[in-house]
This record gives C-alpha cells, sequence and structure tokens, in this order.
C-alpha cells in the first residue's frame, strides 16, 4: 500500500484549509469586544462518548472525551487573554485537570499578531482544526503520532485572517510539551503558510525542525494539506513525513497511546465529507501510518472510518464513527464502534 504515499502527496501540494486556531475553542480570542473595554467570556463543551470494540471480549467503555473549560477576551486596545483547562480523567489521568492552552496576543497588525505561552504547534491541518470542529471523532493516526507533542510553550507570529487569501504562522517553541520545562538551549522552528487560488481551492503546507531530547539530535517535519469544497461537497486530506529524534515522553495527540518510531516515518489521510438539508453530515475517511519506512511489515496500519455527524444547532452534535482497521499481514478482531454527543457554551 505504499503506492499511497503518492496519491497523498499529490493532494497535499495541491489543496489546503485556512484554519489556524492557537487554541481548542476556534473563535478570535478578542471576537468578544470591540477594544474599547476590559472583556471576559467563558466557554467550553462536553464530550461524552461510547467505545465498543469488535474483540473476543467486547471490551466497551463510557468516557469523556474531552471536557473543557476556558476564558478569553480583551484587557486593552490590542491585548488579548486566552486559557484553557482539560478536565477528562481519560486524557490528563484521574484527578489530573491541568492547563492545555494559555497565552497573551497582542493583535494591533494584522499581518504580525504575536502571541506568548502555551499553545498548539502551528503544524498539520486536523492538529489545528479546533478539537470541537472535527469531522471524524478522532484525528488521524499520523497526525496524533508525528506531531507530538501538540501543545508546547514558546512564541508565535501570525498573519492575515479568514478574509485574506494568505496566511501564515511560525513559532518558536520548547520542543518538549506541557507541564514540563526545556531540557536543552536549543529551541524548535515551526510554522504553516497556505494560499486561497480560488474560493473553492486552497494550498499549502507545514514545517518543523527542532531539538526533541538534546543539542545535538535532531528532527525534520514536512506535512502538506488540502481541502476542497464544491458546494456541500468537501474533501480534505493530508499527508506527514517526519525523520529523525523524537520524544518518548511527549505522548500522543489527545491521550493516544504512542508508538515506538523508526529513523524515517510517514503517514496520510483522504477524508469526504457532505452537508445534507437534513443536518445529517455523512462521512468517509482512509488513512494509513507508517511508524518505520525502513522496515517492512510490522507496524503499518490501515483504518478506514464510516461515519455521519448529526447537528442539533451549532451547540450540540451527534457523532457515529464505524473505524475498520486493515491488516495488511496479520488479522486482528479490532474494529471499534464510537458514539459521541458533544454541547457547547
Amino acid at each position: 500500500m505504499k503506492n499511497n504515499i503518492y496519491i497523498l502527496f499529490v493532494f497535499a501540494l495541491f489543496f489546503q484549509v485556512n484554519t489556524y486556531a492557537q487554541g481548542c475553542d476556534g473563535d478570535d480570542p478578542a471576537a468578544a469586544t470591540d477594544g474599547t473595554v476590559p472583556t471576559i467570556k467563558i466557554f467550553g463543551y462536553l464530550q461524552t462518548q461510547y467505545d465498543y470494540t469488535f474483540n473476543d471480549i467486547h471490551e466497551n467503555t463510557l468516557t469523556f472525551k474531552r471536557a473543557r473549560f476556558g476564558i478569553r477576551g480583551k484587557v486593552k486596545d490590542d491585548f488579548s487573554y486566552y486559557f484553557m483547562l482539560e478536565a477528562s480523567p481519560f486524557i490528563g489521568g484521574v484527578g489530573s485537570t491541568y492547563l492545555m492552552d494559555a497565552f497573551v496576543s497582542y493583535e494591533k497588525y494584522n499581518w504580525a499578531k504575536i502571541s506568548v505561552g502555551t499553545f498548539k504547534q502551528p503544524f498539520s491541518l486536523e492538529v489545528n482544526t479546533p478539537c470541537n470542529g472535527l469531522t471524524t471523532i478522532n484525528r488521524s493516526i499520523v497526525a496524533d503520532q508525528l506531531v507530538a507533542p501538540q501543545r508546547d510553550f514558546g512564541l508565535i507570529v501570525l498573519g492575515g485572517n479568514k478574509y485574506t487569501k494568505f496566511r501564515y504562522a511560525v513559532a518558536l517553541m520548547n520542543g518538549r510539551g506541557l507541564n514540563v520545562v526545556d531540557n536543552n538551549s536549543k529551541k524548535d522552528i515551526i510554522g504553516r503558510a497556505s494560499y486561497k487560488l480560488f474560493d473553492f481551492m486552497s494550498i499549502g503546507g507545514s514545517f518543523r525542525y527542532g531539538y526533541p531530547n538534546n543539542n545535538d539530535n535532531t528532527r525534520t517535519s514536512y506535512g502538506g494539506e488540502m481541502v476542497l469544497t464544491l458546494n456541500n461537497l468537501k474533501i480534505q486530506g493530508e499527508y506527514i513525513y517526519d525523520e529523525g529524534d523524537y520524544n518518548r515522553a511527549a505522548g500522543g495527540g489527545c491521550g493516544s497511546e504512542p508508538v515506538e518510531l523508526g529513523n524515517k516515518r510517514d503517514g496520510g489521510y483522504i477524508m469526504i465529507s457532505y452537508d445534507t438539508k437534513w443536518k445529517v453530515q455523512p462521512v468517509f475517511k482512509y488513512e494509513y501510518f507508517d511508524p518505520n519506512i525502513d522496515v517492512k511489515k510490522i507496524g503499518y496500519q490501515e483504518m478506514m472510518t464510516i461515519g455521519a455527524n448529526y447537528f442539533v444547532n451549532d451547540k450540540i452534535r451527534f457523532q457515529l464513527n464505524y473505524q475498520a482497521h486493515i491488516e495488511t499481514y496479520i488479522n486482528i478482531d479490532n474494529d471499534i464502534l464510537l458514539a459521541q454527543i458533544q454541547v457547547k457554551f
């Protein structure tokens, strides 16, 4: 199935979505004010979930995918703030509510907005899609495994907005993730850029060069992204290539279990969704992930997700996903049915 690399790479070169979400809310941190007086806005969302695994013991569980609470707003003129807590024990562990995002922004200049604090890396279309706006319940395997840590301490410069054709984000970050201090004197440089060619097409990509463990061993990552929108039909895809050292303690995205990686690794996905007039959005997603390109037959993963989203309104959403795991060399009963209810406030 390695020929899938070339198909996904072609998509990645030609299309990309304009999504730049430093935090996990998806709204402009300063949207609650006209900039003249101090303001505060409380926001958050709950995602309760049921998982059923089609194996011999029929594993099933009720969980909180996410339980998040935040505050954002402006304090004066061009200065805004944003912070969010994660309270789900299934991500951080029992009783371990922790700070996910916390940054202060200076927004006077549209082409040079600056934020300092903890936030998402500006790498990958799917990682920078707001968590409450994902089309499938889970992010792709490659995004969770290779864009790690997904959040970090740093400084970011952004330019453009949803009305401009060109947008960019460049960050200087520790490279170690949340709740730990940096362990070396080097910093990671990470960036994304996109250009909207037509109303239905954008192109762009991501880059990362860093030192995940020390001052000597480096990590280099490239990403290509795409979105094609034709009326109610949306096609989204992404390809990520990653090589070099990596931080084994960083963990996977949103609580996923990290896997052992080889020196070179890659993966990608293609996703198709359609917005119907009945507030139902069917979705199909194919993805693959290769944790070690140099080793054949071991660790390579493929998965298809078939599902649907039902939007009661802009605050309540039901999601149903069936994940069909495709084993190339072994046969394991590990397909999963996921059901989720999301409520925003």
